[in-house]
């Protein structure tokens, strides 16, 4: 999404031979890929690992920090290698995005109107606040040293990357379409007028 952004603003005329379909099928595979690869290598590694400290976890979901508090054996150690690995990955993506938007952010500044400037700004920093949310709190939930752990912190956390980030990119980036903004509106409308003609009717009908 931050590529996309770039590229839109600080080389639109070259938008179409950057971002053809090509290049996007070939961003979302290697996204879909590198995902992959990385969730088997740890489910793999997961349920290689005995637990002696029960099965029960205070989440909603298999979290990998959740599931090594109950591992007993030396093996977690490959667990938190592959955690290190992914990292690693992380903090690439993040840099790439760091980088985009500090030449986004040069190239909004130099658009002479402020409507430019509010439009180009109002694009990007939606996405920004979501990338934030999402690599702050997961980084935070996954890094945090274990005196600060605790079940309600550790629920709060895996919500608040886990579930809000998915939840908020449709509101964000939907409607922003006019289209989808038309459609939405044209619902609601028809939605209000079969209910007060729905009310209006049984009025009727009493009288």
């Amino acid at each position: 999404m931050c590529y996309d952004r770039y590229v839109s603003i600080c080389k639109p005329l070259h938008y179409g031979t950057l971002l053809g379909s090509r290049a996007c099928a070939h961003m979302a595979a290697a996204a879909w890929a590198s995902a992959f690869l990385n969730a088997l290598m740890h489910t793999a590694n997961t349920f290689s690992l005995p637990l002696c400290h029960g099965n029960a976890l205070g989440q909603f979901f298999c979290e990998i920090p959740q599931i090594l508090k109950l591992s007993c054996s030396k093996s977690y150690l490959r667990e938190l290698g592959l955690l290190a690995v992914s990292t690693c990955l992380v903090s690439g993506c993040f840099v790439f995005i760091v980088f985009s938007y500090v030449q986004i952010f040069r190239a909004v500044l130099r658009i002479p109107s402020e409507q430019g400037r509010h439009k180009a700004f109002s694009t990007c920093l939606p996405h920004l606040a979501v990338v934030t949310l999402f690599l702050s709190t997961a980084a935070f939930g996954y890094l945090k040293p274990p005196f600060l752990s605790s079940p309600s912190l550790d629920l709060a956390l895996s919500v608040l990357y886990s579930v809000v980030p998915p939840a908020l990119n449709p509101l964000i980036y939907s409607l922003r379409n006019q289209e989808l903004k038309e459609a939405l509106r044209k619902l609601i409308g028809l939605y209000f007028q079969k209910h007060f003609r729905t009310i209006f009717c049984c009025r009727a009908f009493r009288m």
